[in-house]
């Protein structure tokens, strides 16, 4: 593998759209080709972000990407670098291409030192509804706000990664009283962020509207980055109810039209008095 410096910290990587660094737009083939070879990281991550987005079917992409994240490195503070960028995109990636082999290596990286790597592989073992991954995720929360919850010291970012943690086990679905006794204290945490996902995460396992009632207040907040987090998790769960209150949000109608999506395609699950064909009228208001 080339050494960490070939991917700056301070310097963006590419995989934010279709095209390379160069502005290029590559082929599956050639994805997998940069994802294979070891001496350039910023072309394993690249690729790893292609295979993911473009949802790869071909066989080698799994295989290949689990590989990848089993190259992830301890993490060196001194070193100015992201040593587990490769890591952390293959981890994304492999929850997207929905492949259940991709399981028991996620599960590992759940109890890597990188925080960022624990919050990927959360994120895709709830996009794989990995039921064994609920008791890895139970007891790296079960210290509650106060541990898992807690800011670091040395940096805004909290002890665990809870949103992606608690978003994982709504996911994934396992509504046994344990997980919901464990949840429901992080309702209660500081940051609107993590209130919001453990609200999201109750609502999707237990259905109970009370749990509802702190997303659609969460879309009056004064913060654009917590209104746009309780639109996703409204339209996450199908929250119906939130129709009217998603649509006069003060955010993006980009925003707006994927949470009503997801009122659609999930709402009959919770609820049946607001019709689909409401939340498709309220849609086309919006485009």
């Amino acid at each position: 593998m080339a050494p960490a410096s070939s991917i700056p910290a301070a310097q963006p990587l590419p995989g934010d759209g279709e095209a390379d660094g160069n502005g290029e737009p590559i082929s599956e083939g050639e994805a997998l080709a940069r994802l294979r070879q070891c001496a350039d990281q910023s072309h394993q991550y690249y690729a790893a972000w292609w295979l993911g987005r473009n949802r790869s079917r071909h066989p080698e992409a799994v295989p290949l990407l689990i590989t990848a994240l089993q190259q992830r490195r301890p993490r060196d503070p001194l070193a100015g670098v992201e040593e587990n960028a490769v890591a952390r995109n293959a981890a994304r990636a492999l929850g997207k291409l929905g492949d259940p082999a991709a399981i028991p290596e996620l599960l590992a990286a759940l109890d890597d030192e990188d925080d960022g790597l624990r919050e990927a592989a959360a994120r895709s073992l709830g996009e794989l509804a990995a039921i064994d991954a609920v008791a890895v995720l139970l007891r790296r929360l079960a210290s509650g706000p106060a541990g898992a919850g807690a800011t670091r010291p040395d940096s805004p970012r909290l002890q665990e990664p809870c949103e992606a943690m608690l978003e994982a086990l709504g996911a994934i679905g396992i509504a046994e009283p344990g997980v919901l006794a464990l949840i429901e204290p992080f309702t209660a945490h500081e940051r609107p962020l993590i209130r919001s996902a453990a609200c999201r995460a109750l609502l999707q396992l237990s259905g109970e509207a009370r749990w509802a009632d702190p997303l659609v207040q969460l879309l009056d907040h004064p913060q654009l980055q917590v209104r746009r987090a309780a639109l996703m998790d409204l339209g996450a769960v199908g929250w119906r109810p939130a129709l009217e209150a998603i649509c006069r949000t003060l955010a993006e109608n980009s925003l707006k039209l994927i949470a009503l999506r997801g009122l659609v395609e999930q709402g009959e699950h919770h609820d049946a008095s607001i019709q689909a064909e409401a939340v498709l009228s309220a849609m086309d208001s919006l485009l």
